[in-house]
């Protein structure tokens, strides 16, 4: 039954590496704001940098209420989950921070991940608890294919395009925080 771990290393590195989604858990600080919950799981966008990091590639898509709730308080918890025979949920707790597609910093995280259209942000957790659970009530399924739907998607809206689909969708959330408002105003 469930554990919790000094580390993200071995049998529990390899779990996290292997599953082709997980979720990501955020919150406002303030009491009425909305919890979120997104899925993630495109191919090769999360990395387990080390025995406490891990940083995953976030994408535009229809909000941004992670790199909001992250730049507010920095709380975060990823959920990976087995849906095949070996049931198992691990989830890593920790403190976050959002590197921009215009941060600094931004080549040397990106260079972690294929490179894609749809980019916005890293979000690199530094994890100070590692737990999992047994999984026993998760349904078993299996993975047919990847969605090849966002990616293209951004392609055909073109780098302008995709900036100005962020201001427009991503520059605060659902709550009223400010959110991705990084995309400099069209000339």
């Amino acid at each position: 039954m469930g554990q919790t771990y000094d580390a993200i290393d071995g049998r529990v590195r390899s779990f996290v590496e292997q599953q082709p989604v997980f979720f990501v858990a955020t919150a406002p600080s303030e009491a009425d704001g909305h919890v979120n919950v997104s899925p993630k799981g495109l191919a090769d966008t999360l990395v387990v940098v080390d025995p406490h990091t891990v940083a995953y590639l976030d994408l535009t898509a229809s909000g941004a209420e992670t790199i909001a709730h992250v730049r507010q308080n920095g709380r975060i918890t990823l959920m990976f989950c087995s849906f095949d025979r070996s049931p198992n949920v691990v989830r890593l707790h920790g403190r976050a921070r959002v590197i921009g597609l215009y941060d600094d910093d931004w080549a040397d995280w990106a260079a972690r991940f294929p490179a894609n259209p749809a980019a916005r942000a890293v979000i690199v957790v530094e994890v100070d608890r590692v737990s999992d659970s047994c999984g026993y009530a998760l349904p078993l399924m299996t993975l047919e294919s990847e969605r090849d739907l966002l990616t293209p998607n951004m392609e055909r809206r073109g780098p302008a395009g995709v900036a100005a689909y962020r201001r427009k969708k991503n520059a605060v959330s659902i709550d009223g925080l400010p959110a991705f408002d990084d995309d400099p105003a069209p000339a």
